[in-house]
This record gives structure tokens, C-alpha cells and sequence, in this order.
């Protein structure tokens, strides 16, 4: 049995002498073919030769022997080289098909969409696949997004950060997402947004900013957003609007603005008038309660009739025609207060040099309390006019009758001439 094995061993050790004859050299292990793929995350893969590029990492060759002789060499080289090219092409076939998923994120190669959404994460993952278009982030702690997160996403068209911990946004952050059409960013501490920050997303349709702290809508904010159909503004700290923010917004279906301390006033006048003819033009929009001042307190802001606006041209005619001096700018320094009226409870009101910065007051009061002040100052000056009257008709009364008396002991007894001529002397001096 041994022997059977050596004996078939040297068979194959020892080839034929038509094979042995054609014995080559050994060859050594630099002469062989090498192809190779590189993985990279941008185009360009290509199945280079072992001496043709340099080997980045993530690469693989397949090796292709040449020492086993011209005539095995001459017969197998060609098919092996076909099956390198194939195999080489299927890995970079499945390398740009098949991006890879980030860790503990659930990606969905249909609708190329990246849900990270509560796993607790303080930073976006760095190998989201550059064709995502739905990427999830809500409910995390993000607190901290660089401008450059989302620089690599240019496909992206659905983004939703909600309750999270933002509180502020860089202003190039979405720069890159020019076909973004829905951003959530419910449920964080945003207080302050930058002009630009949805300048370079012109197909967005959906805005959700509710539940944040802003306390005022930059100027120019929603500029190049004519197709925004939904924005919600509930539950922030915003006290006005202007309506010159508003009026890029042509394509508008729905307006939530509710749950902020609205304050009612000549600041808002402008955007009431918007507010009419967004609802006229079809539009959908919830209450916008007041919360300023007492007298409109719990009232929809569009159902305050125009009336209770007029003194705000009083104001504005005033502060044009005597108030037109230049100084700083108006804060709540400059404030002076007014002295108490007589007979009224001290209560500060501001300056005219500030006049958007009044607030309301139904007309009807302040008429009341004057037309009482009037009042009661002529009555009192009636009053004492009638004293005084009655003072000096008293007095008159009684000289009068002390005169009389006199005159009654000086007169004569009847009949005596003298005496009666005396009183005919009196009477034509009298007369």
C-alpha cells in the first residue's frame, strides 16, 4: 500500500518526459498577476493590475498563478483572467448598489431611508450613505450640529430633528440640501434663527418650528420659500409678527401661530390685515388668541374689530409731525413716566418718542375718565359760583332792610307839611 502511494506520489512529482522537457524555472512570487478593486465612497472604482496604481486600503486582488508551466499557463490563463474581470466587476457592482448602514440605524434600500431616531445620540453618524433621502433624528440629544453634517447629503428631501436639544442653528447648515422638502425641528430650544438659513432650499414644503423658544421671525426669513405650503409657529415666545415676513409666502395652505403670549396692539395691526386676506384666499390658519391687554384677553385676534385700532394713526400722525428728532434707538430706558392724574391711580405709560412701543387703550376709558375730570372741575367752579352768589344775595338782603327801618324812624307823622315836603325832595332827588 505504501508503495502504491510513493509510486503514484512520484507519478505526479516526476511528469511525463513530453511534459518534463518542458520544464521552466521556478517563478517567483512578484511575477504574479494581481487585479484589484478599490471601495471608495465616490465614483471612479476601477479594476486595476497589481503594478498599475497603489493599493489603498479596502481594496482586494485576486491572484493569478504563472508557475505552473507554459502549457498550463497558455491554457488556463485566458478563462481565469475572464473570471477575475467578472468577479471584479460584480464586488464594485455591489460596492456602489449596497451602500453600508450606520451602526444601530435602521436603513431601508427601497425608499432609501435612515431611521437613528432614539438611540440616544449627541452626534449625527458619519457613514450616512451619500443617496439617502429620509433621514430620522428625532428623539436624541443632539444639542451641537457643524455646519458641515449634512454636506454630503445633496439627495436628501426628507430631514426631521425633532425633540431634541438644539439651540441654535449655523446659518450654512442646510446649505447643501437644495432638494429638501420637508424639515422638522419640533421640540428643541431654538430661540433665535439666521436670515439665511433656508435660503439655499427652495423646494421646501413643510416647516415645523413649534415648540421652541423664539421670540421674533428674522426680517426676510422666509425669502425664496415660494413653495411652502405648511408652517407651524405653536408654542413659542413669539409676541408680533410683521407682516412684510409673511408676504413672500404665496403658496401658503396652513398657519399654526397658537399658544404664544400675543400682544394685541399697534404692532400687530399689519399682520390682522394679512391674516384677513390669507383666510379670504382660502387659506387655513388656527386662533391667535390675545393675551394683551386685559380688555381683549382670551379674544381671537381677527375677530377684534378695526375700530379699536384707530388712535394707532393718531399715534403714528403725532410721532411724524412733532417727534422727528434723531437720538438713540428706543428701549425701555428711555421710557419717561407720567405724572399721576388727581384723583386716579399712578400708572406709567411710555413716551410718545416710542410709539411702537405703546400699548392699547380702548378709546372709550380714556374719554371717560376725561369727561369725568372735566365734569368735575365745572361743577366745582359752579358750585362755588353759587355760594359766592349766594354770600353777596345775602348780604344785599340785609342792607337793604337795615335801610329800610332807618328810613321808616325818619319819616314824619301823617299830615305834617314839612314833612311831606321833605319827602317830595327825596323823591325828586331820587328821581
Amino acid at each position: 500500500m505504501m508503495g502504491s502511494v510513493k509510486r503514484h506520489q512520484g507519478s505526479l512529482l516526476n511528469p511525463p518526459p513530453s511534459i518534463s522537457a518542458r520544464k521552466t524555472p521556478p517563478i517567483p512570487s512578484s511575477a504574479l498577476l494581481s487585479f484589484r478593486t478599490d471601495r471608495q465612497d465616490k465614483p471612479g472604482l476601477s479594476c486595476l493590475p497589481k503594478d498599475q496604481g497603489p493599493r489603498e486600503p479596502g481594496g482586494f486582488s485576486i491572484m493569478l498563478p504563472l508557475g505552473i508551466g507554459p502549457w498550463w499557463r497558455n491554457k488556463l490563463s485566458p478563462r481565469w483572467r475572464q473570471l477575475s474581470w467578472i468577479a471584479c466587476w460584480i464586488s464594485l457592482y455591489a460596492a456602489e448598489t449596497l451602500p453600508t448602514c450606520p451602526f444601530s440605524c435602521k436603513c431601508d434600500s427601497r425608499s432609501l431611508e435612515v431611521d437613528c431616531s432614539g438611540l440616544g445620540l449627541s452626534s449625527v453618524p458619519p457613514d450616512v450613505p451619500a443617496a439617502t433621502r429620509t433621514l430620522l433624528l428625532l428623539n436624541n440629544k443632539l444639542n451641537v450640529l457643524p455646519s458641515w453634517v449634512f454636506s454630503n447629503l445633496s439627495s436628501l428631501q426628507r430631514l426631521d430633528l425633532s425633540n431634541n436639544f438644539l439651540d441654535q442653528l449655523p446659518q450654512a447648515i442646510f446649505g447643501d440640501l437644495a432638494n429638501l422638502t420637508e424639515l422638522q425641528l419640533r421640540n428643541n430650544s431654538i430661540r433665535t434663527l439666521d436670515r439665511d438659513l433656508l435660503q439655499h432650499a427652495p423646494l421646501l414644503r413643510h416647516l415645523d418650528l413649534s415648540i421652541n423658544g423664539l421670540a421674533q421671525l428674522p426680517p426676510g426669513f422666509f425669502d425664496g420659500l415660494l413653495a411652502l405650503r405648511s408652517l407651524s409657529l405653536r408654542s413659542n415666545r413669539l409676541q408680533n409678527l410683521d407682516r412684510v415676513t409673511f408676504e413672500p409666502l404665496v403658496s401658503l395652505q396652513l398657519l399654526q401661530v397658537g399658544d404664544n403670549p400675543w400682544e394685541c396692539d399697534c404692532n400687530l395691526r399689519d399682520f390682522k390685515h394679512w391674516m384677513e386676506w390669507f383666510s379670504y384666499r382660502g387659506g387655513r390658519l388656527d386662533q391667535l388668541a390675545c393675551t394683551m391687554p386685559k380688555e381683549l384677553r382670551g379674544k381671537d385676534m381677527r375677530m377684534v374689530p378695526m375700530e379699536m385700532f384707530n388712535y394707532c394713526s393718531q399715534l403714528e400722525e403725532s410721532s411724524s409731525a412733532g417727534l422727528e428728532v434723531s437720538g438713540p434707538p428706543c428701549t425701555k430706558a428711555s421710557l419717561e413716566p407720567v405724572k399721576p392724574k388727581p384723583g386716579a391711580e399712578p400708572e406709567p405709560e411710555p413716551s410718545t418718542a416710542c410709539p411702537q412701543k405703546q400699548r392699547y387703550r380702548p378709546v372709550s376709558v380714556r374719554r371717560a375718565i376725561g369727561t369725568v375730570i372735566i365734569a368735575g372741575v365745572v361743577c366745582g367752579i359752579v358750585c362755588i359760583m353759587m355760594v359766592v352768589a349766594a354770600a353777596y344775595g345775602c348780604i344785599y338782603a340785609s342792607l337793604m332792610a337795615k335801610y329800610h327801618r332807618e328810613l321808616k324812624k325818619r319819616q314824619p307823622l301823617m299830615g305834617d307839611p314839612e314833612g311831606e315836603h321833605e319827602e317830595q325832595k327825596q323823591i325828586s332827588s331820587v328821581a
